[in-house]
């Protein structure tokens, strides 16, 4: 992709990638080694939920957010599938409510007890088949609390209203299995990606195909909404099999409105979009890295910002909600990535340097919260609405100063800077006085002072001289 690109102002352009400290990381838990094209990974403000390697069924542990470290070996699971579990997603309205779908051609609900699981847990709260094939993907509707879709290897798209326990809908509009599901902002729409390399907006409700599109010089693997813009973006391959992305006009498909190859590398890219700060962020799975880019309605639509790297490959990636950010760190977006061969799940922090004396109202504009604007039988009606939106200003905490420990881990880290700097290199001693004088200083005075009492030393030299 090509970097060189006019100059545009933004209040993002110096957002910086920070990876967690060891202490809060989640260490020994023993990633899936599946190779299907998911993340495996889900998390809410109250838990972390991460598929594991198992036999005989498939499992998945879900960890309090706040007990990080290393897990134990022996700590509960939810293991009440028969087969391996392909996808897990929180509920966006109830942070105790999960999702799950398995190979055993079920789509499950799981409702957490608060401060996690004691014992291993085998009875879901519901138990949802209507799919012949295996299950592979599932997606909580945005702004309805008792709406769940679930896609199956048998290209159905399946409407479930979870008040009754039934399916409502069967979306039978693709020739092969779906790879990715997008909402619009308000629900009303589904944007799809399929095997057969088509995208496709469906309304949501109905399932009625209202486009359909096929580029040869740009095959889709992944799409996303973006936001309000009445444009979706996606990922996929060029004809050269190249990485690539492409912006869409949701309601002329014809053609995309720009395409952007990315590199030659071949894991799946996956996009992930934050309407809030209109911040794309594009992570390949295998990959180190994690671009990110400012996303607009005008051209050229996608403005380059940066790049977090890492020597890590990525398995998986999951998403913090806004509302469980750290405001007063000024993050805005927030990754915990999978890493299978350490069996560890690492926290990344995108985060905006400011000092953060007051909230960042321009940084953090109303965001969707965890009230449904509609009940499942309103939308089943008709109706459409967006979020309900709410401020994350009730959650800002002025950062607190440096403590005690962490000018002891600076004083460290300044004494390992200064192992091995002699002083006195380069300096031309002119008597063995001089020299005394300087080594008794140097070896009784902390390292951060050693620079002004040299030259103090040197001067009395001279004087006495």
């Amino acid at each position: 992709m090509s970097w060189r690109s006019t100059y545009r102002s933004s209040k993002f352009r110096n957002v910086y990638g920070k990876v967690g400290q060891r202490e809060a990381c989640y260490e020994g838990i023993p990633i899936t080694r599946n190779v299907h094209d998911n993340h495996f990974c889900a998390v809410n403000p109250k838990f972390l939920a991460v598929v594991t390697e198992s036999s005989g069924g498939g499992s998945f542990l879900v960890i309090p957010i706040y007990k990080v470290g290393r897990v134990d070996p022996h700590h509960p699971k939810i293991c009440g599938h028969q087969g391996n579990v392909l996808d897990i997603k929180w509920c966006p309205f109830r942070d105790n409510i999960i999702a799950s779908c398995s190979e055993d051609c079920s789509v499950r609900i799981w409702e957490i007890p608060d401060g996690g699981l004691r014992r291993n847990m085998t009875e879901a709260q519901m138990v949802l088949i209507g799919h012949s094939r295996r299950v592979g993907l599932i997606e909580w509707h945005p702004t309805c609390s008792g709406i769940l879709y679930s896609a199956g290897y048998d290209g159905k798209i399946l409407l479930w209203n979870l008040e009754k326990g039934e399916a409502v809908k069967m979306i039978d509009s693709h020739s092969d299995v779906v790879l990715c599901m997008s909402f619009s902002r308000d629900g009303s729409l589904l944007a799809t990606s399929c095997k057969d390399k088509k995208l496709r907006i469906i309304e949501a409700r109905s399932g009625r195909v209202l486009q359909e599109a096929y580029s040869k010089s740009h095959r889709v693997s992944r799409v996303v909404f973006l936001g309000n813009m009445k444009h979706v973006l996606t990922t996929g391959l060029s004809r050269w099999n190249t990485r690539q992305v492409a912006v869409w006009d949701q309601e002329d498909l014809s053609v995309p409105i720009i395409e952007e190859e990315i590199d030659g590398l071949s894991g799946l890219l996956f996009p992930f979009y934050d309407a809030d700060t209109h911040m794309l962020y594009l992570a390949g799975k295998g990959d180190g890295n994690i671009r990110y880019y400012e996303v607009s309605p005008e051209k050229p639509h996608l403005q380059y910002l940066m790049e977090f790297s890492s020597s890590a490959p990525q398995k998986g990636l999951g998403v913090m909600p806004k509302r469980g950010l750290d405001v007063g760190e000024c993050e805005v977006f927030r990754f915990y990535k999978l890493i299978t061969l350490k069996g560890l799940v690492e926290p990344i922090s995108m985060i905006v340097p400011r000092k953060a004396e007051i909230f960042q109202e321009d940084i953090y504009p109303m965001t969707s919260g965890a009230e449904p604007a509609l009940t499942t039988e309103e939308w089943l009606s008709g109706i459409d609405r967006g979020p309900v939106l709410v401020s994350l200003k009730e959650k800002y905490k002025q950062p607190k100063p440096a403590g005690p420990k962490a000018a002891k881990r600076e004083k460290k880290a300044l004494a390992k800077t200064m192992k091995g700097f002699d002083l006195l290199e380069n300096v031309s001693p002119k008597s063995d006085n001089e020299v005394s004088f300087c080594h008794v200083f140097l070896r009784y005075t902390p390292t951060g002072l050693n620079f002004i009492l040299l030259f103090l030393v040197l001067i009395m030299c001279d004087i006495s001289q």
